[in-house]
């Protein structure tokens, strides 16, 4: 008996914390960005982040998804400009500037 109250003692705090992995970081884009901007600064921040682990110099070019923007044409401009911001922001924060 004592062993099954020491076990359920030990175990309880592992139950109720769940399973906890670290969440990322994303901090929200400008509200008055578009949703296409959102979209961008999104993809944008994405992509620095894995920069920063790979350790690469910042280029925004570097990434197809800046390129060619995954909108109309109309648009590219918007999702360009969020997401070279949530490119930006990423990189900066990793790199602890």
């Amino acid at each position: 008996m004592k062993k099954l109250l020491i076990s359920c003692a030990l175990l309880m705090p592992m139950l109720l914390a769940g399973c906890s992995h670290p969440q990322p970081y994303y901090p929200p884009p400008p509200s008055a960005y578009s949703q296409v901007a959102q979209e961008g600064y999104h993809d944008g921040w994405n992509a620095g982040r894995r920069d920063v682990r790979r350790g690469l110099n910042p280029d925004v070019n570097r990434h197809p998804r800046f390129r060619q923007p995954p909108v109309g044409p109309r648009f590219a401009d918007d999702y360009r400009h969020g997401f070279r911001d949530g490119y930006q922001r990423a990189f900066h924060a990793g790199q602890g500037y």
